[in-house]
């Protein structure tokens, strides 16, 4: 039974990912069970440890004691002079690896098992792990220590001679407003080429800010969003947004676009993708090729070494491994020579948008918190439930906490605190950065560790994992009992991760009482802050898009999520919304189900507010669980060409809603928003609040060969795309734009009408006022 499910093509897929992920997942685990060293670049055996003559290593016995890791019995140092224990761990671990594979006689193992173990590209492991090795050392002339002497070099890293303080305050940056009044110049002529509107008819107040957002989803969603952007490029929708942002492959694609790769240009970066990602992230013979040749083995390594050297406090785990294998094939062009070091920084990207000529992008993560704990009483502990009290308390601080990140900032709106984005990767204490020894500061993070980040998708909790292979475990007879077993746990399984997200520098530290009393108490006490991907909060990026001073008049969503309807995204950000009081979100969007009432709508989003993450967890968990049962049914309906309406129960390939600043009091019978039916564009008119325009990544008739459903190639854990493959996704992404390109025009030219409307209204009745002033002042001349 386990063969055949493994044998299915998505499950192949998952168990390759791990597979392949083994050379760099397994070096923390090997080191444990045997170190070796390099007897002639290290000088001599530590006591009690064997000279392997053959391989010229060092191997310790099972009876021999471990070595100080920094520091041989006779001085001399065991890693080129280094004294940080995160570098010794880490070059440790690399040679134990490469002996591990290579000591392995492979000629008395079966030749079925051992291709299935450990296939031919795995067996030259050593030779590349070796000169990896070599490369990281910390001995003059070394690439590391290259590295790590240009990271005191303000002319190539100038932010190191830069201080920084933490912002706090709840207004976007000054860098921000500014971008916001350059743009406006850019969107209006935009915006009146895409209505056809002569630029002088359009005052600049009318002007509405639209953002464009893409959803999580892997490779999925950067091959699917860049089509669904190209088609809004080419039709002029682009042009007039203000924002862009994006979570998981989402992030990515903004990061590609904002690069030398693409040249902001979707055409062109449909073209890179093409040429990069026919070879897995993870094959080792070509990711290892990279980091061990010029000039790709500094561009890639240069974030690594900077940290291990800089923040020897911080883990390097999994997500920066797998940072640096997707910087591998998303960041180097074909040919892999003409590489360029500005794409290595997000800061970077404000070459881009200072000017207000391309929208500013909005990375995502989150970070875990667990306040429930935190705020029981010994007498809840006992008896194993919260009070109404608690649960109250917990609401206060957010179970995911929200980061943003743009060219210009880092940010968090529940701390209320941010920092400059060049100033990512350095310590802080008391609001403000802590040099180095020699006075300096550390270089900005780079943009690997920040594409891992992005995409750790597999840093899920073991919840989140069991319920990816629930439906399988159940249909097994004899395994019935260990999913009732598993359920049972499920409070203490949404607790473990069993992968560790990254780690950067907490700049909260020091700074108690001086940020919001919501904030969780071990934000203060944390030296650094773990995060990942925010798709386990919110697989689209709604949130950022809604915060004060943004100011954001219309939201075009991609969602390319695999659970686009019963994970329900849209609707998950009412609860954010509510919290946070924001005006016009339009209440009750998203995929309605059948024989909905508006009672049991009012009763789920009151759900949407988690006040624990065993709550937030389980509606996820019930989530997915029903996707796979209801997958189809929104294809059966779009293949058989069932345009859905208002009152219809799915939706179709483009839908919108609407708010009304009314919506958001505190009265618990506030109506659910309208779904709009499509011709019907004067109901825009009305309302005055947010308007979003909602493309699910849905299969159509019209492109064949794809669906998001059934299509192997497009789970989430594929990591291969061929040149076809692509071509078949984005025809897709653009075939379905094409179903409401033109719903999506009248819906912007209606929300312009409705602002110009609202000024015209506003500037009569100023005037009427001016002149009942100044009547009031001259006196009635006609009396």
């Amino acid at each position: 039974m386990i063969t055949r499910i493994l044998g299915t093509p998505r499950w192949r897929a998952r168990y390759s990912l791990i597979l392949l992920s083994f050379p760099f997942i397994g070096y923390g685990a090997l080191q444990r069970q045997t170190i070796i060293y390099n007897e002639s670049r290290k000088g001599g055996a530590p006591p009690g440890w064997e000279v392997d003559k053959r391989k010229d290593v060092i191997l310790k016995p099972s009876d021999a004691s471990e070595p100080d890791l920094e520091t041989a019995e006779n001085g001399r140092s065991w890693f080129g002079d280094d004294n940080s224990p995160a570098w010794a761990m880490f070059s440790s671990s690399f040679a134990s690896a490469g002996a591990s594979i290579s000591s392995i006689k492979w000629s008395n193992i079966g030749d079925n098992i051992t291709e299935f173990i450990m296939p031919d590209w795995a067996k030259a492991l050593p030779g590349f792990v070796t000169k990896l090795q070599l490369e990281l050392e910390m001995a003059p002339g070394s690439l590391a220590d290259e590295i790590w002497q240009e990271a005191s070099d303000p002319y190539i890293n100038p932010e190191i001679v830069r201080s920084a303080r933490v912002r706090i305050g709840k207004e976007i940056c000054q860098e921000e407003q500014n971008f916001q009044d350059r743009r406006k110049e850019y969107v209006t002529l935009a915006l009146a080429r895409y209505l056809g509107i002569s630029e002088g008819e359009i005052d600049p107040e009318d002007v509405p800010t639209i953002a464009m957002c893409g959803s999580g989803g892997g490779l999925r969603a950067l091959v699917a969003g860049t089509g669904s952007y190209l088609s809004a490029q080419e039709a002029g929708l682009f042009d007039c947004v203000t924002y862009t942002a994006g979570v998981s492959g989402s992030c990515w694609l903004q990061a590609l676009f904002h690069s030398s790769l693409a040249g902001q240009d979707h055409e062109r970066l449909v073209e890179h993708l093409k040429r990069r990602l026919g070879v897995h992230i993870a094959f080792p013979p070509a990711a290892l090729n990279l980091l061990t040749s010029a000039p790709t083995n500094k561009f890639l390594l240069s974030g690594f070494v900077e940290k291990l050297k800089g923040d020897p406090d911080a883990d390097f785990g999994v997500v920066d491994a797998y940072g640096m294998l997707l910087a591998a094939r998303l960041l180097v062009p074909r040919g892999e020579l003409g590489v360029d070091a500005r794409d290595l920084k997000l800061s970077n990207q404000r070459a881009f948008v200072d000017d207000g000529a391309n929208p500013l992008p909005i990375y995502t993560a989150v970070r875990h918190e667990i306040p429930l704990d935190e705020v029981k009483t010994i007498k809840e502990e006992i008896e194993g439930a919260a009070s109404p009290e608690t649960k109250e308390l917990a609401k206060q601080e957010s179970w995911f906490q929200w980061f943003e990140f743009t060219p210009y900032e880092f940010w968090c709106e529940e701390l209320d605190a941010g920092i400059p984005t060049w100033s990512l990767g350095r310590k802080f204490q008391n609001g403000t950065d802590v040099p180095r020894e020699n006075g300096l500061m550390l270089p900005e993070l780079r943009v690997p560790q920040l594409l891992g980040i992005f995409g750790s998708a597999f840093c899920a909790t073991l919840s989140h994992y069991y319920k990816e292979i629930r439906p399988i475990v159940k249909g097994i007879a004899m395994l019935n009992g260990v999913d009732d077993l598993i359920e049972e746990r499920n409070d203490d399984l949404i607790k473990v991760h069993p992968i560790d997200p990254a780690s950067i520098p907490n700049f909260c530290l020091g700074l108690e009482g001086r940020l919001p009393p919501s904030c969780p108490k071990n934000i203060f006490q944390s030296s650094h802050l773990q995060l990942m991907d925010a798709g386990m909060s919110n697989n689209l990026p709604i949130y950022p898009l809604l915060r004060p001073g943004r100011d954001i008049d219309l939201i075009v969503a991609f969602d390319a999520s695999a659970d686009i309807k019963t994970e329900n995204w849209l609707s998950v950000a009412d609860g954010y919304a509510k919290q946070r009081g924001v005006k016009g979100w339009p209440i009750g969007l998203g995929w309605p189900k059948e024989d909905a009432t508006r009672a049991q709508t009012r009763q789920e989003l009151e759900l949407a507010q988690a006040s624990s993450p065993q709550e937030a967890a389980g509606r996820v968990a019930e989530a997915r669980e029903q996707q796979r049962e209801n997958a189809n049914s929104t294809e059966a309906a779009v293949v058989a060409g069932q345009h859905t309406s208002p009152d219809e129960a799915d939706l179709g390939y483009c839908t919108v809603w609407i708010g009304t600043t009314e919506e958001r009091s505190s009265s618990p019978s506030s109506p659910t928003s309208k779904r709009l039916d499509p011709e019907a564009d004067w109901e825009l008119l009305t309302p005055d609040g947010i308007a979003v325009i909602y493309f699910p990544f849905l299969p159509n008739p019209k492109v064949e060969g794809v669906d998001p459903n059934t299509s192997d190639f497009m789970s989430t854990w594929n990591f291969v795309y061929t040149p076809e493959q692509i071509d078949k996704v984005v025809a897709l992404a653009r075939a379905n734009f094409e179903e409401g390109k033109e719903q999506t025009r009248r819906c912007v030219r209606a929300v312009y009408e409705r602002k110009r409307n609202a000024r015209l209204m506003r500037e009569e009745k100023e005037m009427v006022e001016r002149w009942r002033r100044r009547m009031e002042r001259g006196g009635d001349h006609f009396g």
